[in-house]
């Protein structure tokens, strides 16, 4: 039985978002064989109950405030620009969870220390002795190079080209660093690889940074199928819902997309139709869509019951981003057919039109949507369809078993470095 460190940017509950999915099965997966101590930067909307309930399986849970404001926002810009490091690294350094860990590595033996996604790779390197285990989640460098890529605004896509080139520097350099590295798909595994390589061919990396493939390790985000059931959806389904949190850049981009290329072609169709937008802090342009024909901006909502058992359509229309979508296996639990764009479904398995429709452009999104909307046997079909397909490939108790393997390999490339 090993004693882990675990550290999140994020306290990983409620499950509301991707990464904290992530986090809290990881988290219930190795309680089960480890005495696992959280340490988690906390936010003024966590609970005590929310802390309650993961110390229910962590021996002991720490909690750092997280620091947000335009003065640390400006400080983080300033030095980036000095170091070249990214800007949300640097605006993520706060100096009470350094002491937390530090005290924490001082007064107590940990086997190994774990640090969930980029963020938290800063202290996972803190002290010396444990084996180092990174869950990278995807590579960041990805989600900002599609957004500089989508970004009319000259100065701004220049600012976010800038923050790709650093943070794609920054996170292949991490690499040489922990024992082991975990991504939640295949694609973002190699992305970081080829930004490997590349600094190696150019002279950049030193000699630690040619890492043995075997270090490098892909394991899914999964979740609870039994605690997501099936929903009864209601005698004639009328939304077209899109969820996720509305402050993430990449969400937001992709439901105003949506509103204005693609759904005046479906209200068009099926007048009786609803777009409906849950999540929580809507940026702006997205409380704007209020204003539109059909559309409803609901913020974050804590009982989607009946916006579940209304919904004709569940949407995922990203243009941007990286790893993997929770709500598309959250959809698939729920029984919902989903319509997605090809990098919305990005490294998740899938059969599209059997499970799933695919669609990039605004027609083809359009067009999919409208079949959802008037097609009751594919409607019905893509309902059963997908709920089989995340029992058989995306249940945390099957598929977790693999952290077992990364463990085990993080012993010994600990004690060969």
């Amino acid at each position: 039985m090993a004693r882990i460190l675990y550290l999140t940017q994020v306290l990983p509950y409620p499950l509301n978002t991707g990464a904290k999915v992530r986090q809290y099965y990881v988290l219930r997966y190795l309680s089960q064989k480890h005495r696992v101590k959280l340490v988690s930067f906390v936010r003024a909307d966590d609970q005590p109950e929310y802390i309650a309930h993961l110390e229910e399986f962590c021996t002991s849970v720490y909690t750092v405030p997280m620091l947000r404001s335009r003065w640390r926002d400006a400080r983080a810009v300033v030095k980036g620009l000095l170091t070249g490091q990214p800007f949300v690294i640097v605006r993520d350094e706060i100096a009470a969870m350094r002491a937390t860990i530090e005290r924490l590595l001082a007064s107590e033996h940990f086997d190994i220390v774990h640090a969930d996604q980029v963020s938290m790779a800063q202290y996972g390197l803190l002290g010396r002795g444990p084996r180092r285990v990174l869950d990278l989640h995807n590579a960041m460098y990805l989600v900002t190079q599609r957004l500089a890529d989508a970004e009319p605004n000259l100065f701004r896509r220049l600012i976010t080209q800038r923050e790709t080139a650093a943070l794609a520097r920054y996170e292949a350099g991490l690499c040489s660093r922990f024992d082991d590295i975990v991504f939640v798909t295949d694609q973002d595994r190699q992305a970081i690889q080829f930004q490997i390589s590349l600094a190696w061919r150019q002279g950049q990396a030193n000699s630690k940074s040619k890492i043995p493939d075997e270090r490098f390790n892909t394991i899914p985000i999964c979740v609870d199928p039994a605690d997501k059931l099936p929903v009864i959806p209601v005698a004639d389904p009328y939304r077209v819902t899109v969820l996720g949190v509305m402050y993430w850049p990449p969400n937001a981009e992709g439901v105003v997309w949506f509103a204005r290329e693609v759904w005046p072609s479906v209200r068009a169709q099926f007048p009786q139709a609803r777009f409906t937008v849950v999540g929580k802090n809507p940026l702006p342009e997205v409380c704007e869509l209020r204003e539109s024909g059909g559309i409803e901006v609901t913020g974050y909502v804590e009982d989607l019951a009946q916006i579940l058992a209304e919904t004709a359509v569940f949407i995922v229309p990203l243009r941007a981003g990286g790893g993997m979508r929770v709500k598309i296996l959250d959809a698939w639990c729920w029984g919902l057919p989903i319509v997605s764009t090809s990098i919305g479904a990005e490294g998740i398995a899938l059969r599209d039109g059997e499970n799933i429709l695919i669609a990039d452009s605004a027609q083809a999104f359009a067009q999919a949507t409208m079949r959802l909307l008037g097609e009751t046997e594919l409607n019905h079909a893509l309902r059963q369809n997908g709920r089989r397909w995340v029992e058989e490939k995306y249940d945390w108790r099957k598929v977790y078993q693999a952290w077992g393997d990364v463990y085990a390999r993080a012993s010994r490339n600990h004690n060969e470095s």
